[in-house]
């Protein structure tokens, strides 16, 4: 559950820095649009930082780069030491990817991090 927490704080201390750069370029339109109506120009100046940052805001919240892709799935048997529980698995990360993977190996949170750390030392960069 943690390492949940972790990658969605990553993904969300990149979207405030992503927020406060988005100030200056709706700035600069303001200030090129001084002579018409305020609000008006807010408008305008929203609908260009929406043009912009609409990709900006898809990359932070799709890309594979920000943090590994887990499979979580209720109620199944750990691969390690059999007990059934909530199940994870790492589907894909950097130099790693078993999204076709025909059979499917989840595990309890315990054996799921002794798992991450076999990869770690493999090389898998997570």
């Amino acid at each position: 559950m943690f390492k949940l927490i972790k990658q969605e704080a990553k993904r969300y201390v990149v979207y405030l820095i992503r927020w406060q750069l988005s100030t200056p370029i709706l700035a600069i339109v303001l200030i090129w649009l001084a002579t018409m109506n305020k609000w008006t120009a807010t408008v305008i100046a929203n609908l260009i930082g929406g043009l912009i940052f609409f990709w900006v805001d898809r990359f932070i919240f799709k890309s594979r780069a920000l943090s590994p892709v887990w499979e979580i799935r209720k109620n199944v048997q750990c691969a390690n030491c059999q007990k059934f529980c909530r199940g994870y698995r790492l589907a894909l990360a950097k130099n790693y990817d078993r999204t076709k993977d025909p059979h499917p190996e989840f595990r309890c949170e315990k054996c799921s991090d002794k798992k991450l750390e076999e990869l770690r030392k493999k090389g898998v960069n997570i």
